[in-house]
């Protein structure tokens, strides 16, 4: 037997200050973890496709010590 949206609510509202912030966080967490989890397997998607067109030559490479010369060049 599952319990109703309605019933939660109500439940919820019985619970002290503390208990209803302890549930909203919980919920909140939840939630969270989630769309982390959404941006995780994003990156990770974008990471092996990124990998797989430099093993492929599809993209052009420039030294670090020339990138860190235009950084600094760009921030004074």
């Amino acid at each position: 037997m599952s319990v109703s949206l309605a019933e939660m609510e109500q439940q919820a509202r019985r619970l002290s200050p503390d208990e209803r912030a302890r549930l909203a966080e919980v919920i909140l967490e939840s939630l969270q973890d989630a769309v982390l989890a959404e941006i995780e397997a994003d990156w990770q998607r974008e990471i092996e496709a990124r990998v797989a067109a430099y093993d492929d030559g599809e993209i052009q490479t420039y030294p670090a010590e020339d990138v860190f010369a235009e950084a600094k060049r760009i921030a004074r």
